[in-house]
């Protein structure tokens, strides 16, 4: 293999790293859309028989006793 030939291999794998650094984002895009589409069909076809669990809440309840905080000095 002489010089020009390793030279032209060199800028196809740089071309063919560069193609692939300026496609990654857009395929990796696609693919989460269509995973976020398949969840809509399928939380659409499902029909929800119970309440989710609630989250633990983040305030308090409404009766429920006032927290007294340090005051800085």
């Amino acid at each position: 293999m002489n010089t020009t030939q390793m030279e032209a291999l060199i800028s196809m794998v740089a071309v063919l790293g560069l193609f692939v650094l300026m496609t990654a984002p857009a395929v990796i895009g696609i693919l989460r859309d269509r995973r976020i589409d398949r969840q809509l069909r399928q939380a659409k076809v499902a029909p929800v028989t119970e309440p989710p669990d609630r989250p633990a809440a983040s305030r308090p309840e409404h009766r429920a006793a006032p927290r007294r905080h340090a005051r800085a000095a």
